[in-house]
């Protein structure tokens, strides 16, 4: 049998002796009961963005889906394997999440990987042939006169959350929910550095950040 990595056995051994007995009841009522999120969060693999941590929430709090640049891809009811559409459909039409959040972040790999646009990060480019569906046919995404490529890769940081909102409205069971008003959807993006959090205005277009003491 190979070793399991000590530092899980070590955090185990920490939730058991600390958090769990405080959470023990919540557990309990979890396990009888089922979950009943009323958000989900759609984000990035990076270990450095955990939802659960940047939210501080309890369990049974959020519904996560996580993927490389917190895409969603459009509509397409084709019979292949979709992860993400498999999470949306449960979260939306079993678990009658009431906001969906999309949580971009600072540093994206992912992201900088597309910006790049240098030689595939893995021989069978999984991570190219899933970030080209950040594009439209036809549609060029191209660095700005007078723009720094950190501030290309920030632009196009913001611009993916976007996207993955706009792909949202694709699936006919989440444009149903908004327009019923039983469904908000929501844009987000974090600061890895300074562990910063903005919220999408929709209307504006624009990212305002939350302080202390709420939005700026």
């Amino acid at each position: 049998m190979t070793a399991f990595p000590s530092q899980l056995i070590s955090g185990y051994q920490t939730f058991t002796s600390q958090r769990l007995p405080t959470e023990q009841s919540r557990f309990r009522e979890l396990s009888e009961r089922g979950q009943s999120p009323a958000v989900m969060v759609i984000g990035c693999c990076d270990s450095r963005v955990s939802p659960e941590v940047i939210f501080d929430s309890s369990p049974g709090e959020l519904f996560v889906v996580r993927n490389i640049a917190n895409l969603v891809p459009v509509y397409q009811p084709d019979g292949g394997a979709h992860g993400v559409s498999a999470a949306l459909e449960y979260a939306v039409q079993v678990l009658k999440v009431k906001h969906i959040v999309v949580l971009g972040h600072a540093q994206c790999g992912g992201i900088r990987a597309f910006v790049d646009n240098a030689a595939p990060l893995s021989p069978g480019d999984f991570i190219g042939r899933w970030m080209s569906m950040f594009i439209k046919p036809g549609e060029k995404v191209e660095i700005r006169d007078h723009e720094t490529m950190i501030d290309f890769a920030t632009r196009i940081e913001k611009a993916a959350v976007f996207r993955s909102l706009e792909n949202l409205m694709t699936f006919p069971f989440v444009r149903a929910a908004v327009e019923h008003g039983a469904l908000e959807l929501h844009g987000a993006y974090f600061g890895v550095a300074v562990g910063s959090l903005s919220v999408l205005d929709q209307a504006a277009k624009e990212f305002v950040p939350v302080t202390a003491s709420g939005l700026a």
